[in-house]
């Protein structure tokens, strides 16, 4: 599967908010690193990740643009709150083998009502 085509079919699973189904694919010591977060490192771990997130607070993720550079797969994206973001996504073998994505934290957990850290 193309960078692109991964991205596409993550995208589902994500709005699916099928945490075990995002998880099949990552390589089994990828790294997701949100920016606003610490870096989450092993598939079983990042899979925790998605399960404790979409348990906290009910995310759509709306595609602007996909964009593939080589094993590079790129997502821009809104969510009907309109939050904003992107994710750069490392495919290696099919699997991601690194994520990193930018958002903004403090207005998705306002936009949530979420506790907001005090440190």
């Amino acid at each position: 599967m193309k960078p692109k085509e991964l991205v596409e079919e993550w995208v589902k699973a994500f709005n699916e908010g099928n945490a075990e189904k995002i998880s099949s694919f990552y390589h089994s010591d990828a790294i997701n690193h949100q920016v606003a977060n610490e870096p989450v490192i092993g598939k079983a771990a990042i899979q925790e990740m998605f399960e404790n997130e979409f348990s906290q607070a009910e995310m759509t993720c709306i595609v602007e643009n996909i964009f593939e550079d080589n094993d590079w797969g790129i997502l821009e994206w809104k969510d009907p709150l309109g939050l904003r973001g992107c994710g750069f996504f490392h495919i290696t073998e099919g699997k991601i083998k690194f994520q990193r994505g930018y958002w903004d934290k403090l207005s998705f957990l306002r936009q949530h009502q979420l506790p907001i850290p005090t440190e």
